[in-house]
């Protein structure tokens, strides 16, 4: 895709991507949250495992129920009117998580925020994809991702010590306001698409539902979509049970560290995926290749998980430095999305990335509350000032379901197509007739 934009346009896109990029971040730290305050939340509501599970699955099933639905809006009536949308949603739900005195009124505003904040990922990679050059996708969206990582980065010690000094619940009031101060921003400064006759971008397809249906048809029957959807199903999957829950309580009740020392485990594993998501986009950009970029990183990501399942006290470099790898390598899912694009028709962009994306949020959902099951049913019985504590091995059980996942993802990369990151679908249309 050719571009000629003029400067003030340049400057527009900037503008607008500043917008989305800034409501990604709190979609981050939204999403990883949990882990950050597992024990608050815990003694809060009196939660077993299986419980808490649910209570931070709750953001994920939803957010896999919308990514469909988000690239059939996205493409149809542009980001701009469900960016506002979203916002508004998932400002009220935080300020309803925030302020709920019981479960079931939590678990409603971690709904409302994950219905909220579902549409923000996809309306990124569609305004990426209409206003930025096509060679430049993978580099954009992981500079983008870097910046929005730094909410996960603040999901982890930032988030705990906030909790411990100023009560978690007036943490997500105020997230609660800032997001419905950045819906209506994105009303103001983003545009669906440059204005300029110029510039050449797809169609965007009418809401028409034959259209809609035909478009998502095209892409799920498209044998070249699913390697990226089990690939973001598996390595993002885990990503997401680990990191947004589990990660924390394992480093504390497993391993016996501290709370600081854990949440900052959980900065590092953040900061380091943050800085994947850059590193392993723009590489890939440059050696143009997805495929040997993902099968080395999610390969590697593989091989590390043995080592928390068997138990071993590493010494605190060690272990640091275990998760900052750990991170750095699960951003290698982050080329899914463009190995979905780029076999895709490429009007149908928003709807081949949401069912891309689709996977890793579906795994999510499954695993954060079947990790906790499966310690529930090894749970002991021990409680401490009201809390259910667990043994190091209950935790390695639970954790084996979200290490296999990681293992599936990284046997996946093995079936992308590569695309030398280019839109090959006219290509794969040949071969067909």
């Amino acid at each position: 895709m050719n571009l000629s934009l003029t400067p003030a346009q340049r400057r527009r896109r900037l503008l607008a991507l500043a917008v989305v990029v800034a409501a990604y971040v709190l979609s981050f730290f939204q999403r990883f949250a949990p882990a950050g305050i597992a024990q608050d939340l815990a003694a809060s509501f009196q939660t077993s495992a299986a419980s808490l599970g649910v209570l931070a699955a709750t953001y994920f099933y939803v957010y896999t129920v919308m990514q469909v639905p988000t690239g059939i809006l996205v493409d149809t009536l542009g980001p701009r009117r469900i960016l506002l949308l979203g916002g508004l949603v998932a400002g009220g739900g935080s300020l309803l998580f925030g302020l709920a005195g019981s479960l079931d009124a939590a678990l409603v505003g971690r709904t409302l925020v994950g219905l909220g904040v579902s549409v923000v990922f996809i309306a990124m990679l569609k305004i990426i994809a209409v206003w930025f050059e096509e060679r430049r996708f993978a580099s954009v969206v992981g500079a983008s991702m870097l910046i929005g990582n730094l909410g996960s980065v603040l999901a982890g010690s930032p988030l705990s010590w906030l909790a411990q000094n100023f009560g978690w619940r007036g943490v997500f009031v105020g997230v609660g306001i800032v997001s419905l101060l950045l819906g209506v921003l994105a009303w103001l400064f983003v545009r669906d698409r440059p204005p300029s006759r110029e510039v050449a971008v797809p169609p965007a397809p009418t809401f028409d539902r034959t259209v809609i249906l035909s478009g998502l048809l095209a892409v799920v029957k498209n044998r070249a979509t699913w390697p990226a959807v089990f690939v973001n199903a598996g390595l993002s999957g885990s990503f997401f049970a680990f990191g947004g829950l589990w990660a924390t309580p394992f480093l504390t009740q497993g391993l016996g560290m501290t709370r600081a020392t854990a949440t900052a485990h959980l900065s590092l594993y953040f900061a380091g995926f943050a800085v994947g998501c850059l590193a392993i986009g723009t590489l890939s950009d440059r050696l143009r290749r997805r495929k040997p970029v993902v099968i080395a990183s999610a390969s590697i990501l593989a091989l590390i998980w043995p080592v928390w399942l068997s138990g071993l006290i590493l010494p605190l470099p060690v272990s640091y430095a275990l998760f900052g790898l750990m991170g750095l390598m699960t951003a290698s899912f982050t080329l899914s999305w463009a190995c979905a694009k780029e076999v895709n028709p490429p009007a149908l962009s928003g709807m081949s990335t949401s069912v891309a994306n689709m996977g890793g949020f579906l795994m999510g959902a499954l695993l954060q509350p079947a990790v906790g099951k499966i310690m529930d049913l090894r749970w002991q019985g021990t409680l401490q000032n009201g809390v259910r504590v667990y043994a190091p091995e209950d935790y390695r059980w639970g954790l084996l379901l979200i290490a296999a996942a990681a293992w599936a993802g990284a046997a996946a990369a093995w079936w992308l197509r590569e695309t030398h990151c280019r839109n090959i679908w006219s290509q794969i249309a040949k071969e067909r007739t």
